[in-house]
């Protein structure tokens, strides 16, 4: 065989390795919906799912090619949390909420305070997030431009998203009361507006046991969990795991937002009775490690592990009796497919799981250039459907 005829099957022979590598990258992306199902027609919720273009048979998430793990698009995520862009670029007006143990909680407008009005979107962030955070800006002025007349109202943890930490009690994986009483307060403020529910992460554990815990006399009319731990002790295991990207860049960002909620709200914390090692605490790496010395004390817990245990919501599923959209990746470093427990969304009728092979912890990046986030199609398709 001469050189040239060497070049030529060379090349051929990457060609055909490309062309298949990349077609089965793009077999790899296929969204795989699991939806409850009924024995005689569709369900409502099945109705509803095929409303939404990018939930259907020929549905695919293309991962960025260079964010192609889990931690990459996770890693991703939390280094553009600042951004301002075409797709994100708001601005809020702020309410403040007083609970009743002296806890305060904010709560983040978008385009405005209503006076009256139809539909409201709920948006609860993740452990150390606001709605300051890229994800979340985005998904409120998707909604807002989706869905005519919606506004879309962020609800800010305690001592997060710069809220005042009145009190010495601070927010977890597993306590709603929170929750329960804004929407308690804006269904009783606004008895027109159909109320719906985005949540991420922690925030969208919350809402699944908020669910699960009021079945039919829940408030909202539907609800959308992205990357919702459901077992959140395997969720605490995989966040513990040792890596070279969550040692050196996902635990560092993370352990520097709790960090800075606790320096700025030092004085509220040293007040409480149970006299925290706030020394050990600064020096913590792990997000086990704080929950340890802060989170399970709080709240009673023998330690991290039992507080996980008591955080899970993997038994609320079952009992969720409202339009329920998850959104999971197979890939997710911090909650785990593991943990998500498929065959209660199986048995479910009113509930669904969407699942993609590629796309981390709340990340879900698509595109070459400036990545675009994928969930916002099918968190606006089915609300929209919802609200219809």
């Amino acid at each position: 065989m001469d050189a040239y005829t060497k070049k030529v099957s060379y090349a051929a022979a990457a060609g055909v390795a490309l062309y298949y590598g990349v077609n089965k990258y793009v077999e790899d992306s296929k969204v795989r919906l699991l939806a409850g199902a009924s024995d005689d027609e569709p369900t409502e919720l099945q109705k509803l799912l095929a409303q939404c273009p990018s939930l259907s048979e020929n549905a695919r998430l293309v991962p960025t090619p260079y964010l192609c793990s889990g931690m990459l698009q996770t890693v991703y995520g939390t280094q553009i949390a600042l951004r301002k862009d075409r797709e994100s670029n708001i601005e809020y007006v702020r309410e403040s909420k007083l609970m009743s143990d002296g806890g305060t909680v904010s709560l983040d407008w978008y385009p405005e305070l209503p006076n009256d009005v139809s539909s409201i979107a709920i948006v609860v962030p993740g452990l150390g997030g606001s709605a300051y955070e890229y994800h979340i800006r985005c998904v409120v002025r998707r909604l807002h431009a989706t869905i005519r007349g919606m506004h879309i109202v962020v609800c800010n943890h305690r001592g997060s998203g710069r809220t005042p930490l009145t009190s010495p009690r601070l927010y977890n994986a597993y306590d709603t009361s929170d929750l329960t009483d804004v929407l308690n307060e804006l269904s009783a403020k606004f008895p027109r507006a159909r109320l719906v529910c985005v949540g991420f992460s922690l925030g969208a554990n919350l809402i699944t046991r908020y669910l699960g815990d009021h079945g039919h006399d829940a408030r909202l009319a539907a609800a959308v969990a992205v990357s919702c731990p459901y077992d959140t002790e395997v969720a605490g295991r995989a966040l513990s795991a040792p890596g070279l990207l969550n040692d050196w860049l996902f635990q560092p960002n993370l352990m520097a937002t709790v960090k800075r909620l606790l320096r700025r709200n030092i004085d509220v914390i040293k007040s409480s009775p149970l006299n925290y090692d706030l020394d050990a605490i600064m020096k913590a790496t792990r997000m086990s490690e704080i929950d340890d010395l802060v989170t399970a004390r709080t709240y009673g817990h023998k330690d991290c592990w039992a507080y996980y245990q008591a955080a899970s919501s993997v038994e609320y599923v079952e009992k969720i009796r409202k339009p329920f959209l998850a959104i999971n990746a197979e890939d997710d470093p911090v909650t785990p497919i593991d943990g998500v427990p498929k065959d209660k969304f199986a048995n479910n009728p009113d509930t669904a799981l969407a699942l993609v092979k590629h796309g981390g912890h709340i990340g879900f990046f698509t595109g070459v250039v400036n990545p675009k986030i994928w969930y916002l199609d099918p968190v606006a398709e089915f609300i929209s459907a919802i609200l219809e």
